[in-house]
C-alpha cells in the first residue's frame, strides 16, 4: 500500500489506526480525567439540548439546529458565570459550541486534507 493511500485511510476514521499513534492521543487520561465534571456537564448540554429539539428522538446532534456555533458561543461568553432559563451554565453552552466548531473545523480539514491524498495517490497511476 502506497504512503499517501495509508495516510488517506488513516485520515478517514477519527483516530489513528497505528497503536503507537493512538497512544498519542489520551482520550481519557488527557481529557476526561484532567475535566471530569465539566465533560459531564457539556454531555448535559447535549442530552438538555436533544430534548428541547428532539423529544421523541435518541440523543444526537441534529447539525441543522446548530449552524452558528461562534455567534451561540459568544452569545452564552456574554452571560458566563451565570444560568441559563433551562438551567444550564451558560459556561458549559459555551464549551459546547467551543467544541461543536472545532468538529467541525477538524472534519473540513481532513475533508482537505482526504482529497489532497486521493489527488497524489491518483496522480501517480
Amino acid at each position: 500500500m502506497s504512503d499517501s493511500l495509508k495516510k488517506y485511510e488513516e485520515l478517514v476514521g477519527s483516530l489513528p489506526t497505528d497503536s503507537q499513534e493512538r497512544k498519542k492521543i489520551p482520550i481519557y487520561t488527557g481529557l476526561i480525567k484532567y475535566f471530569p465534571d465539566a465533560v459531564a456537564e457539556v454531555a448535559r448540554v447535549s442530552l438538555i439540548g436533544n430534548q428541547q429539539h428532539h423529544p421523541d428522538k435518541p440523543l444526537h446532534w441534529d447539525r441543522n439546529k446548530s449552524t452558528d456555533e461562534l455567534d451561540a458561543l459568544a452569545r452564552h461568553l456574554v452571560e458566563a458565570g451565570k444560568i441559563d432559563s433551562d438551567g444550564v451554565r451558560h459556561s458549559a453552552k459555551v464549551a459546547w459550541r467551543a467544541l461543536a466548531n472545532l468538529q467541525k473545523e477538524l472534519e473540513n480539514s481532513n475533508k482537505r486534507d482526504e482529497q489532497w491524498y486521493i489527488d497524489q495517490h491518483n496522480r501517480n497511476r
